[in-house]
């Protein structure tokens, strides 16, 4: 892994610059320089657009209950697109806009999401609880100290203990589709 981030942070610069001589030659170095600048306002406005409304998007669905795995997603993939397009260079320039465009991060989303599933089913990612990836307080079944009392965690019978708007729909059987107030699961 360490050697593909050395390879990655030796090879982008070196290309980017090969990159901006070329573009350099063809259109000139002014106009060059003019890309760059326009490239960073449009992506930095582009950025903040496309965040905010997958934070909405993302509230939304936290408010209904469900889990927000695609806005998640968009989310990372939107912040590293807005980095990628504040550093100065053609080729991040371009990997970046297509992590803003709606319909180009959904084939982004998809290869990263497919990533992520195959390196749990390999077992080779790792997920760390506590702060500063610290071992966790009060024990080794990874729940903090005390974290059996309170409104909204589960019995030992596995039953929802909260309000019935706040039962998250991916509970298998934790909604009671006769309740009036239960949501129809989509």
């Amino acid at each position: 892994m360490l050697g593909r981030l050395i390879l990655l942070f030796l090879l982008t610069p070196a290309v980017e610059l090969a990159l901006l001589i070329q573009v350099d030659q063809v259109i000139g170095f002014w106009a060059t320089v003019g890309l760059i600048l326009v490239t960073g306002i449009v992506g930095s406005h582009l950025a903040r657009r496309e965040g905010v409304s997958t934070w909405r998007r993302l509230n939304d669905r936290l408010q209904a209950g469900d889990l927000p795995g695609t806005e998640l997603a968009d989310g990372i993939i939107i912040l590293v697109a807005g980095a990628l397009l504040i550093t100065p260079g053609i080729l991040t320039d371009v990997i970046g806009f297509l992590g803003l465009l709606p319909f180009t991060r959904a084939y982004l989303r998809r290869f990263v999401m497919r990533w992520f599933q195959r390196k749990m089913e390999q077992g080779t990612m790792q997920v760390q609880f506590g702060v500063f990836g610290g071992a966790p307080q009060g024990g080794s079944s990874g729940a903090p100290s005390g974290s059996a009392s309170g409104p909204h965690n589960t019995s030992s019978d596995s039953t929802w203990q909260g309000r019935t708007q706040q039962v998250p729909n991916h509970a298998d059987g934790a909604r009671d589709s006769s309740s009036p107030d239960a949501s129809p699961s989509p």
